[in-house]
């Protein structure tokens, strides 16, 4: 027999029972959706989870003395990163480096809504900006002109500029106190991923020119210095050379605390590796099972046609024919099913796509591949042991069945 007859005998059998044959293969309708739906959401997450921290500053290395319980003695005040050691990491990495800048830190009380507030001042230079990912919301940063003239000048987060001014776009050419001392709000900015306070910045903070936030601590302290790699493969030779640029020009016993982001994205992938591969399972168990819904209505369409296996068997169908056609249509029911779920799995993701400006949803190819070769595998595996029941049959016996 022609394997068109046979796929022929296969769709006219299947089309006999259509409603069995629908819900047989809807288990694989929802497994291979369900497998398209798990690899989408968990490389989403993956690229959310790697734009967020990617976001807080590209190829960044960060520097600052570990001070732990120590007393702050002259000697430890001594030992505390500089505006000269950045101007070292400039001069000796100048070429694998993008911007080298750092912080300096204080407190002002500022009167909003009628109440005095203690905000965050951040002291930094033009490459602040760049380095840590900041998006400039209304009017300008500062320039290397205002921190080489100690202009005094300051940024307001968004969230600030809207409880002291209204509005951000209002900030632009107020004047706030910082220390008894008037400056022009020369802009309000944000940053591009929130670090929800766990870094220099917070929600309501100002930010002035280095050079002018020297008058307003006793001691120079840049914490932390932060070092900005040209290419993602420098930064673990770039974070020990930085290292070793702070401890050449400190005292021996000055601990530095030198880290990059290299390991918290590492870490975060594999976490998305392992939730990939856990979810994957899942989907396959439900795959496997499915597989199993094919087996028990193919044993059952072989007993109710025993009788007809006979008269082919009769008229001189063989039994590899027998096998071939049974066969046939357990991997029929899978594919069809299996097809129908990857349409349905990529079909909402690319929907959600289109109706929501912006979002980027990957879809992956490889489990498309996958999802389908599976689909295929499990009608051949799971549809072999009915086909070979029915080509077993004894043709005298089955054409005497009823």
């Amino acid at each position: 027999m022609f394997l068109t007859e046979a796929l022929s005998f296969s769709l006219n059998a299947l089309r006999a029972n259509r409603f069995r044959t629908f819900l047989t293969a809807l288990g694989l309708v929802i497994g291979n959706a369900s497998v398209i739906w798990v690899v989408t959401i968990s490389l989403t997450s993956r690229d959310y989870v790697l734009e967020q921290i990617q976001g807080v500053g590209s190829n960044m290395v960060w520097a600052y003395l570990e001070v732990g319980n120590q007393p702050a003695t002259p000697q430890v005040a001594a030992d505390y990163v500089k505006i000269a050691d950045i101007e070292a990491v400039r001069r000796q990495l100048d070429d694998r480096i993008v911007a080298a800048t750092g912080v300096m830190q204080t407190f002002t009380s500022i009167v909003a809504n009628g109440r005095e507030r203690d905000i965050q001042v951040n002291g930094s230079d033009e490459d602040y900006p760049r380095v840590r990912n900041l998006v400039i919301l209304s009017g300008r940063f500062f320039d290397s002109s205002d921190v080489t003239l100690r202009q005094k000048v300051a940024l307001v987060t968004g969230k600030l500029a809207k409880r002291l001014f209204g509005s951000e776009r209002e900030a632009a050419g107020q004047r706030i106190k910082i220390h008894d001392l008037q400056f022009t709000v020369i802009g309000a900015f944000k940053e591009k991923v929130p670090s929800f306070g766990l870094s220099e910045l917070s929600g309501e903070s100002i930010l002035i020119p280095v050079t002018v936030m020297s008058y307003f601590v006793p001691v120079e302290r840049i914490d932390p210095m932060y070092v900005q790699a040209r290419r993602a493969a420098d930064v673990p030779a770039l974070t020990a050379d930085v290292r070793q640029i702070l401890e050449s020009r400190h005292r021996a016993g000055a601990l530095y605390l030198v880290e990059n982001l290299t390991a918290i994205l590492d870490a975060a992938e594999k976490i998305a590796l392992v939730m990939t591969l856990v979810l994957i399972v899942v989907s396959a168990i439900a795959l496997v099972i499915s597989g199993i819904g094919i087996m028990n209505i193919m044993l059952v369409t072989v007993t109710e046609r025993t009788r007809e296996i006979g008269v082919r068997m009769a008229v001189g169908a063989a039994r590899r024919d027998i096998l071939q056609q049974f066969l046939l249509e357990a991997v029929l029911i899978s594919v069809v099913g299996g097809g129908a779920g990857i349409l349905l799995g990529v079909a909402l993701p690319v929907t959600v796509r289109l109706l929501v400006d912006g979002l980027k949803i990957p879809i992956s190819a490889l489990s498309i591949a996958i999802a389908f070769a599976v689909s295929a595998l499990v009608g051949l595996i799971f549809g072999l042991l009915p086909a070979s029941r029915a080509a077993r049959l004894n043709p005298t016996e089955a054409l005497r069945y009823e």
